[in-house]
């Protein structure tokens, strides 16, 4: 195949940066980690080299504690961070970045010539003095290029994109002046995303099914109703954020307007540890409970979908004794119930 014009190169470069994800070369996926020996995988948003992030997170000091729920955040106007900078290439791995991509495309229809393209845009930025000449070579172990990372648990997120500077250079022990540079609060921001909290399957007395009029005791398994901290840090670099989660509520939602709450708010508060009281054997029926539900009409041939939602009160502290709250995080699930009348008997 002949070699492709100059303007044709650049046409099939801008073809490479959308389909870069099928088609990435190694010098994305070799990157090696001064920290810690592991190797980073890396991509291309549009023209921006992007970094698999190398955040680390532990669940009270169990890396394996497995995810049962996501949070939500009661704050409609904040979420947890899409995306931000951090410590991702030492000097050697970007020179190493820029000859991989030399290699792209080589002999491939369409994108014959696209690697030394893309690698001419990066050596003028990170070679040729503009803003970075010889890859910082003579800085190699004193200081990083910091990269943009996705927050995985937010890639579709719109803001995942605004990140959207190429990898800068920060001298050892600095501090980058950009907003979205990792630091400790953006790590608790992270954890959050991460905390494993359990799901909000309540226990009912009676269970799954009740009569019109008469209450229903709700509460929580204390058991699984605990605090949960999940600590999020970059091994090397000092970093590290522990964001705690306390559960502190539950609220109801019936499922319909015929219907009444205990306490009539829908909210049943902490109490001891405990959040709502089984039903006491022997207790009447009609005894009101410190947490629960009454239906004042049948559900028919179906059932109302009782909605239990568990607040968690949300703190964080760091290494560097910074630390305070987070927006309060919601959970909840549905659970059927199903609404019979109370039949009489004629004598």
């Amino acid at each position: 195949m002949p070699a492709l014009s100059r303007r044709n190169v650049a046409f099939a470069a801008l073809a490479a940066m959308v389909v870069v994800t099928q088609a990435v070369p190694q010098a994305w996926a070799g990157w090696t980690d001064q920290t810690d020996g592991k190797q980073s995988k890396g991509g291309k948003s549009g023209r921006t080299i992007t970094v698999e992030t190398k955040v680390q997170t532990s669940t009270n000091g169990n890396a394996n504690s497995a995810r049962t729920g996501n949070l939500s955040s009661a704050d409609s106007n904040w979420n947890p961070p899409a995306c931000w900078y951090e410590p991702a290439f030492s000097p050697k791995e970007i020179e190493e970045t820029v000859k991989a991509w030399r290699g792209f495309g080589g002999g491939v229809p369409l994108f014959d010539g696209v690697g030394e393209f893309v690698g001419d845009f990066l050596d003028s930025r990170y070679k040729e003095g503009k803003p970075y000449k010889d890859y910082n070579l003579d800085k190699q172990g004193k200081g990083m290029f910091w990269a943009a990372a996705v927050n995985p648990n937010r890639k579709d997120d719109p803001e995942a994109s605004a990140c959207d500077k190429q990898p800068f250079w920060v001298d050892e022990g600095e501090t980058p002046d950009e907003p979205l540079a990792v630091s400790p609060k953006i790590l608790a921001e992270y954890a959050y995303d991460e905390l494993p909290v359990p799901g909000t399957e309540i226990d009912m007395a009676p269970e799954g099914t009740t009569k019109v009029n008469f209450p229903t005791w709700v509460w929580l398994n204390k058991a699984k109703f605990k605090e949960v901290s999940v600590t999020a840090s970059i091994p090397g670099s000092g970093l590290s954020a522990t964001t705690t989660a306390k559960p502190v509520a539950l609220t109801l939602a019936p499922g319909t307007d015929d219907a009444e709450t205990y306490p009539a708010s829908g909210e049943c508060p902490i109490e001891n540890g405990k959040i709502g009281t089984p039903r006491p054997k022997g207790t009447p029926v009609d005894t009101a409970p410190p947490c629960g539900v009454r239906y004042l009409r049948s559900s028919g041939d179906g059932s109302y979908n009782l909605q239990a939602t568990v607040t968690w009160e949300i703190t964080w502290t760091s290494t560097t004794g910074e630390g305070g709250d987070l927006p309060n995080g919601e959970f909840g699930e549905e659970q059927q119930v199903t609404v019979e009348e109370v039949q009489s008997i004629n004598r």
